[in-house]
């Protein structure tokens, strides 16, 4: 039986581990070929969680092929303008075509305001505002070439759509890429391109690994009484990255044909609190 997104091809970053692993194998199981980049290396210095692996970006692929599907996978920083642009049209080269880019790659930094440097705040601006525009830059072209039209999906977070407490970087990028999703859709529209923005809550991924729990405790730590700003409405707080993925996969199927310059919550409700 066909899937939703039978004989496309997505373009997604950051694919080595958590959401962007998520995204590229339940879209292979859809009937997509995946063309997957991750820096699957060191992330800038502040950042406290631990970062993918060549291994874990090695098994991503496994993963795709055992869906039954292609993939061209390239170790890229989507900080690389040209090295993403070629990754793209080597990857377009390969499988034909380009119908879906999943704009998943970021960085998050837990800091009070005033612990935050320069460094920290321009790393984590390049990564999630620059390599966002970036991947849509490489990948853009390539769906109007092909004529057909196709789903631009940018993900963003609870933090582009309320704000998050102690991450004053963080929100102010995620911000900026929900605003970019509502830009790109209304430039793309006349491509049949639909551009929409995810925004995910807390989600179950190797973000939480490493040092990433000391650096919340010493930030919560300066403010309690802003920890519970983000109150989830069901009694679920953690989603899994699948439920990432499903909400991926519907907004770049022919269903969502109509929805474009949508920032969708997957919270719980956390936004509304």
């Amino acid at each position: 039986m066909p899937g939703l997104l039978t004989d496309k091809v997505a373009f997604i970053t950051g694919a080595a581990r958590g959401q962007g692993r998520a995204h590229a194998v339940r879209m292979a199981r859809e009937g997509a070929d995946i063309i997957a980049v991750d820096i699957a290396g060191p992330l800038p210095p502040k950042v406290p969680y631990l970062s993918a692996t060549p291994d874990e970006f090695a098994e991503t692929v496994d993963l795709v092929k055992a869906e039954g599907r292609r993939i061209f996978h390239r170790v890229v920083d989507v900080r690389d303008y040209d090295g993403l642009n070629a990754a793209v049209a080597d990857g377009v080269a390969e499988l034909g075509r380009l119908d879906v880019i999943v704009a998943n790659a970021g960085i998050t930094i837990p800091e009070a305001w005033h612990d935050i440097t320069p460094e920290s705040f321009r790393d984590t601006i390049d990564v999630n505002v620059i390599g966002t525009w970036n991947t849509v830059m490489a990948g853009a072209q390539h769906i109007i070439d092909g004529r057909r039209g196709g789903s631009v999906i940018l993900v963003s977070s609870l933090a582009g759509v309320k704000m998050q407490a102690f991450m004053v970087h963080y929100t102010a990028s995620k911000h900026a890429v929900t605003g970019m999703a509502r830009a790109f859709a209304a430039e793309l529209g006349k491509h049949h391109i639909r551009v929409n923005s995810l925004h995910p809550g807390p989600v179950a991924t190797a973000m939480g690994t490493g040092d990433m729990v000391v650096a919340l405790n010493k930030a919560f730590e300066t403010n309690p009484a802003l920890v519970q700003m983000g109150t989830p409405f069901t009694p679920n707080w953690i989603v899994e990255p699948e439920d990432i993925a499903a909400s991926a996969v519907w907004l770049a199927s022919d269903e969502a044909r109509h929805i474009s310059a949508v920032a969708l919550s997957i919270d719980n409700g956390m936004a509304q609190f």
